[in-house]
């Protein structure tokens, strides 16, 4: 955000926004709310700015962002008059900005057109409605930094040392303090050799000693259950997410062979310009 915007938007919030009652004139895009020399900012610039706010400011009442984000623009619009012809680098990053702004106006086009619920429904039976039921454990572990350690660990357990216990005192895992529960999960949700060591264990048995790249694990497989497809309620945010993501592909896709486009291979050209700032003026 622009360096002047917080402490504009500071003081109007601490202000209260104590204004006098007075006649307000009903607003449209083009409502000019003020001049800066020759140049207006109507209402539409104003809700403009809004939109591309930080979350934290986004729920604002709007009387209090009002003043700042007016404020804001009318500032920047007398720093920008005392600019009489933008410089090489300036115009640069213009245009990369106008080729960023355009192209994120497509894709937000194209990912609010794109989720329907047809398409919901679509890509739910594509992704779930043959599928079969799959198996979800659930499973504690101990994490320790060493073979010694966990081969320890296994022996107080098999002198019926208590597991919720042991992993509080001795796991160096985020689960340690919850007695080293994992809770629910589904196939390729862990790491290769911890899943291959669930898998292979009964309910309430104890592993041996597993290692994996975050340390020595000792795992106690607590139940399992076959798990049937969830409902599309459950799975909505990654069905929408799902078909946004396939839809701007397409997009893309669509656009690179709508248009000629060559590029240079990095085997053609000498990268190094990348770390000369020189450039960007010349």
């Amino acid at each position: 955000m622009p360096i002047s915007f917080r402490p504009v938007i500071a003081t109007v919030i601490a202000c209260g926004l104590a204004l006098p009652a007075m006649a307000q004139e009903q607003v449209t895009a083009d409502t000019v709310l003020a001049t800066v020399g020759d140049e207006e900012i109507t209402a539409g610039h104003l809700f403009a700015l809004r939109t591309q706010l930080p979350q934290e400011y986004q729920g604002l009442p709007d009387a209090q962002l009002y003043s700042g984000l007016l404020q804001q623009l009318v500032q920047q619009s007398a720093l920008a008059a005392q600019l009489e012809e933008p410089s090489t680098a300036v115009e640069r990053i213009l245009e990369n900005e106008r080729r960023a702004l355009f192209a994120s106006a497509v894709i937000g086009e194209v990912t609010e057109t794109a989720v329907t619920d047809e398409a919901l429904q679509a890509t739910y039976d594509e992704l779930y409605a043959q599928a079969e039921p799959s198996p979800e454990y659930n499973a504690s572990h101990i994490l320790v930094e060493s073979q010694e350690a966990a081969a320890e660990i296994k022996t107080l357990l098999d002198e019926g040392g208590d597991f919720a216990e042991l992993a509080q005192a001795r796991s160096t895992g985020p689960s340690g303090p919850n007695g080293g529960e994992l809770g629910w999960f589904g196939p390729g949700m862990m790491v290769p050799p911890f899943e291959e060591a669930v898998v292979a264990l009964v309910p309430g048995q104890v592993s041996e000693p597993v290692q994996t790249q975050f340390g020595w694990h000792v795992i106690k497989l607590n139940d399992s259950r076959m798990q049937d497809a969830p409902a599309l309620d459950q799975v909505r945010g990654e069905l929408i997410e799902k078909i946004q993501t396939d839809a701007v592909e397409a997009q893309i896709e669509a656009a690179m062979a709508a248009l000629p486009v060559t590029q240079k291979a990095l085997e053609e050209i000498d990268p190094s310009f990348l770390s000369n700032p020189a450039l960007l003026d010349e």
